[in-house]
């Protein structure tokens, strides 16, 4: 059996002023820029959300009032001096604060007032949010850091003691890193965060972290102590994707502001200057691509707290500053979700070890070893084994080029001290891997006692559930969400082993399965921002975000990079939310433009294709072509959202010119096939919806028939993939995706979990020679699909952000009961269902307060009428066709 435990490192209040239950009709779940109370917001014109709690039928907020003040007392006695709506007569959960000038470095409390639909008023707690530097003319600190070069494999420390003369009342850390780093105070971890901060465009936005340390300083002697690490700045390790020779390449630096609130209101700012000292230590070695090297008989005890002895240490030296734009980590950070002890340990020998974890994941091991000094563990990790029961990495460290001696791949190295018990967790890496092998270099003594594995990611909020009478349907939900945390770390990659890159295609085909599921807002706003940080003038993206120059090949078009559209799509669409459209607006114009021109007929070859097909290979022109019809529409229904007539009707035309040029060349209007008719070139076009309203039966019914081809399996790629379930399902023909969703024989995605994986694969053949990462997300369609179908949960377009739920359910053959639900903005949407013995279903929906559904049946339901849903819970009776 697994063994799993919750790793719970710090639990934050929802709010200041907690009340133990909430009131019907009060407001609850306030967020400042979608995190709870944030620290270092630096948006001008912070977004304030909330949920409305109301249980009862019909439930509707019929006002609101929002109060800001920075005294707490005032906001509790109704009083806002920084910003006060009045009452709006409204249903809106979401405004962008336009009170009184946000000063920096500022804490503002704030609530709200909501009255319901019976006009009674009921106030929300208290919360907070706090602002940053906004902007750089408030950093005191210098950028520091060592005297040595990219080359030099040392991790570099630094230190600072300082004295406090009175009481604290309140402190904040302000660090900005090119790097990586881990900061203390007074020989104890700042917080609970990982691999701090987050992956960028290194030379064109540096990011810095708010810590509250308020707790961990006092009156008299107190020690700063930072760590830094390589990151994607200074990748050492050599690979196929050229990171080595990133244009902002250099020796990781960093720049510290420790403001100090003292109780009589006089404050002080302790900050990176060259009165700092910095040495080496046990960290010899450090890469985010393959592992970290230790050695324990370097370290120095007591180097972060007061009283150390550095006489032996250096001074350090002033750096230019990475960018000039260094903006705050507004995103939820990586964690530790979840710990992991061996399932069970296999002795090789008396020198080597492999412990199985039970669970293919993203993160890093815990190792705890006494040994002779000097004695040196090789801690491998890996998603297989060889037969001989040793860890086999081919299917991983195909695209390193690295000197596997000096720098093996995904395995640390531990030097022991011989002094004690050592411990080792790598603080600048993380793998992707089920398996541990420990080999050293002395006989050795190990049980499952020495390892444990941490489960590690962007800390998203689960917001989805899938609980259904099939095993293999909640397998199947329960490894695709395995695979996606695997592979968020700041932004969405391919794998967490092979290459750990933000491969666009792999972000775009997921993003439904990742906004069904988890709270993902944040780690989007960032990553597409990174697009625009890695935008050419001429409106061009790599295919890989971030990248240190690779990507911008000739293939990365359409059907990867359409994220630059799609994706600020998807997140106005599930969040109500426009800002991240608004934001990317000009960059998707920008895009689209120069598909536009180079491709005046409308259709373009620019793409890299339906990639590793089970076996049919499809029309790249048909499917980039596709793509650039979709981000043509997206950008004309943004040009109407932002009133943009003229951008409307330009993009609107090119979206029509596209959509005909489309169906002159691929449609045979008189077999109903597009090219020729493989899975993919049937259920695309299907999908984005370009097939003509009088085509779309004849299509969707070759479709069909194609996949009983097939015997119900799949005959496609990623983007058929993504595809084939909706289009089948969308067009009458449910129960045949569903019949393709739960295949468990070759080729289907339950092939991949009967036969023991607990992620995603990459490839549909399980003895393929290439493509062969076992925890990739590419191929995601299907976690995200079952809220779609057995649930028929869907945002409206019209009404965004589920203000209004377009129910869409299906009740296939083979499932008794189903329970789906996606915590949305507004709350809760309950779907669930269950049949009964005579060939009805009883079919329960929980619409949030303050919303509204639309019921729609399938086809397989004799009365088919819509309804409409208030707010509320609501049992139907339903009666299926015989």
């Amino acid at each position: 059996m697994l063994k799993a435990v919750p790793f719970f490192l710090a639990l934050i209040p929802v709010c200041l002023f907690s009340q133990a239950k909430p009131t019907d009709g009060q407001p609850v779940e306030l967020r400042c820029e979608h995190l709870v109370a944030p620290l270092g917001i630096d948006n001008p014109n912070p977004r304030l959300t909330w949920k409305l709690e109301d249980n009862r039928q019909g439930a509707v907020q019929s006002a609101y009032r929002v109060l800001v003040d920075t005294d707490s007392m005032a906001v509790v006695n109704d009083r806002g001096q920084v910003w006060d709506t009045g009452k709006q007569a409204s249903g809106d959960i979401l405004l962008t604060f336009v009170g009184k000038q946000l000063l920096p470095q500022t804490r503002y409390f704030w609530k709200v007032i909501a009255w319901d639909k019976d006009e009674k008023a009921n106030a929300s707690a208290v919360s907070a949010f706090e602002t940053g530097k906004m902007g750089n003319a408030q950093w005191q600190g210098a950028w520091i850091s060592d005297h040595h070069d990219i080359h030099y494999r040392p991790a570099p420390y630094f230190r600072k003691e300082f004295t406090l003369k009175k009481d604290v009342a309140r402190a904040r850390a302000y660090i900005a890193v090119a790097g990586l780093y881990e900061l203390s105070l007074n020989g104890r971890k700042v917080g609970d965060h990982r691999l701090d901060p987050m992956y960028t465009r290194f030379d064109r936005r540096t990011l810095y972290v708010t810590h509250d340390v308020t707790a961990q300083l006092h009156e008299g002697q107190n020690a700063l102590g930072v760590v830094l690490g390589n990151g994607w700045y200074n990748h050492q390790s050599l690979g196929v994707w050229d990171f080595h020779n990133a244009p902002w390449r250099a020796r990781p630096t960093f720049c510290l502001d420790l403001h100090v609130v003292y109780t009589d209101g006089t404050e002080e700012t302790i900050k990176s200057e060259r009165d700092w000292k910095t040495s080496s230590g046990p960290i010899t070695f450090n890469s985010i691509y393959t592992a970290e090297h230790y050695d324990a008989r370097l370290e120095q005890d007591g180097w972060d707290s007061p009283g150390f002895d550095d006489q032996k240490w250096q001074g350090v030296r002033y750096r230019s500053v990475p960018s000039e734009n260094i903006v705050s980590q507004q995103m939820v950070p990586i964690r530790f979700s979840r710990r992991y002890e061996p399932e069970s340990v296999k002795k090789i020998n008396d020198r080597t070890y492999v412990f199985d974890m039970g669970q293919n994941m993203a993160g890093v091991t815990h190792v705890r070893a006494k040994g002779a000094a000097g004695t040196v563990l090789k801690i491998k990790h890996g998603e297989r084994l060889h037969d001989s029961g040793r860890i086999n990495l081919s299917n991983i460290d195909v695209y390193y080029r690295g000197d596997k001696e000096a720098d093996p791949f995904q395995t640390d190295v531990l030097t022991l001290s011989g002094r004690k018990e050592d411990e080792f967790t790598a603080k600048f890496n993380y793998k992707g891997f089920r398996y541990v092998e420990i080999s050293s270099s002395e006989p050795i003594q190990l049980d499952a006692s020495n390892v444990t594995a941490y489960f590690m990611h962007s800390d998203v909020a689960p917001l989805g559930e899938v609980k259904t009478s099939s095993t293999l349907v909640n397998d199947l939900w329960r490894v695709t969400n395995n695979a996606y945390l695997s592979n968020l770390m700041g932004y969405p990659t391919d794998c967490p082993q092979r290459e750990k890159n933000g491969w666009t295609g792999d972000g775009h085909l997921a993003i439904e399965t990742a906004l069904y599921n988890f709270e993902g807002i944040t780690v989007y706003e960032k990553w597409i921002a990174d697009h625009r940080d890695e935008q050419q003038p001429n409106g061009v993206l790599p295919d890989i975000i971030p990248t240190g120059g690779w990507g911008y090949g000739t293939a990365n078009g359409l059907d990867w990079t359409s994220t630059i559209a799609i994706i600020p799509w998807q997140v106005y669409l599930f969040y109500g939310d426009s800002k991240l459209l608004a934001d990317s607006y000009e960059n998707i114009k920008r895009y689209v433009d120069y598909v536009d021109r180079i491709s005046p007929t409308g259709l373009t070859t620019f793409g890299r294709g339906d990639w590793v097909p089970v076996k049919s290979t499809s029309n790249l022109e048909l499917t980039s072509s596709v793509y650039f019809y979709t981000d043509a529409l997206i950008l004309a229904k943004a040009a109407k959202l932002f009133g943009k007539t003229d951008d409307q009707q330009k993009y609107e035309a090119l979206s029509q010119k596209i959509k005909d040029a489309i169906n002159k060349k691929f449609l045979d209007r008189e077999k109903g096939i597009y090219a020729d008719g493989t899975q993919t070139e049937l259920s695309v076009p299907l999908f984005w919806k370009v097939v003509p309203d009088d085509m779309i039966a004849k299509v969707a019914a070759n479709l069909n028939k194609k996949v009983e081809e097939t015997n119900f399996h799949l005959d496609v790629g990623v983007l058929g993939a993504k595809a084939l379930l909706d289009a089948l399902k969308d067009n009458g023909y449910g129960a045949t995706a569903y019949k393709v969703a739960v295949q468990d024989t070759y080729p289907s995605w339950g092939w991949w979990v009967v036969n023991g994986a607990t992620t995603l694969l990459e490839n549909w053949d399980l003895e393929a020679e290439r493509d062969i990462s076992d925890n990739h997300m590419m191929f995601g369609e299907i976690g995200g699909w079952f809220f779609k179908s057995i649930g028929g949960i869907h945002p409206d377009p019209a009404q965004p952000g589920f203000k209004h739920t377009l129910l869409r359910p299906m009740f296939p053959e083979g499932l008794t009961h189903s329970g789906v639900s996606h915590r949305s903005p507004y709350g809760t949407i309950i779907s669930k269902w269950k049949r009964n013995k005579k060939n009805t279903v009883t079919y329960t929906v929980t619409v949030p307060a303050n919303a509204t559904a639309t019921l729609y049946l399938p086809e397989n339901v004799i009365e088919q009428a819509s309804q409409h849903l208030p707010a509320g819970t609501h049992t139907i009776q339903i009666e299926l066709k015989k």
